[in-house]
Order: structure tokens, then sequence, then C-alpha cells
């Protein structure tokens, strides 16, 4: 495929993989296991704030609440997916959807994403590592016409 359009996030962290590193370490688990912990949530719980440092108050306060840690990672991946979902609305979305970037190798934001879409979604081997490898073959094109 070929990208056609996309849209960014230009305000703040909210939806991006330093989102997800500060709620879990205010959970006090490795963002690695996130997926994993959110899969076994019965609930999700919801995290309104789209600010990271009010979001993180809220986690907090759901943890005294005495909440269940995966219905909280539940509400953090929603959360995220939501946010992302309100960008990608901007655009024509087709049916299949390309997920790249840190945050794609989350299994618990991409299914909340497919949810939230209605769409199929596609997650390379190597997510973060497509804005690099994009960046790389066009400096190489550019380079080569110079030539």
């Amino acid at each position: 495929g070929r990208v056609v359009n996309f849209v960014m996030n230009e305000k703040c962290a909210a939806g991006t993989g330093r989102f997800l590193e500060v709620m879990a370490q205010a959970l006090g688990h490795p963002v690695s296991e996130l997926a994993q912990i959110g899969s076994r949530a019965t609930e999700k719980v919801a995290i309104s704030s789209t600010c990271t440092v009010f979001a993180e108050s809220e986690v907090i306060s759901h943890l005294a609440a005495d909440k269940k840690v995966a219905d909280i990672v539940a509400g953090i991946h929603e959360s995220i997916a939501r946010r992302i979902a309100g960008l990608a609305q901007r655009l024509t979305l087709e049916d299949k959807i390309l997920v790249t970037g840190g945050v794609a190798q989350n299994q618990g934001v991409v299914a909340a994403l497919a949810e939230r879409l209605g769409r199929e979604m596609f997650v390379p081997r190597f997510p973060q590592s497509n804005g690099a490898l994009g960046a790389a073959l066009y400096a190489f094109e550019k380079s080569s016409l110079v030539r």
C-alpha cells in the first residue's frame, strides 16, 4: 500500500507511547505487559481526561477506589483508541488500516481501535520502525535524483 493522507496529534502526548508509559508507571507495571493485563478485564474503567497528567491522577484515583488493574488498563486502551479514532475520522478510511508506531505493539490499543472504527487493523512486524524506514527511503530517492 501507499500513504494517501495522514493526521497527527499536534497538542500533547495523549494517544502516544509516552501516555502509555506514564500510565504503566502509575500502575507499577512495565508498558510491555499492559496488553496482556488489559485482556483480563471484565469492564472498561472510564479515563476521561485527555491530558496525560490528569489521566494519571484518574488512574491513581481508580487504584485508590480498589478498581481492578485490568479494568483500568482496558479503560486506558479505550481512551487512546478514542483519541486516535477522532483523528482518523478526519480522513477517508479504507476497509483495512495499517497501524504503525510504538503504540501499535500494544494489542489492547489496536483491538480497541478496530472495534471503535469497525475496520480491520494490520500491524507490521516492527511497527515502531516504519517512520525511520520511510525517512531513509525518501532520503535515498532524493539522493539518487541528485546524482
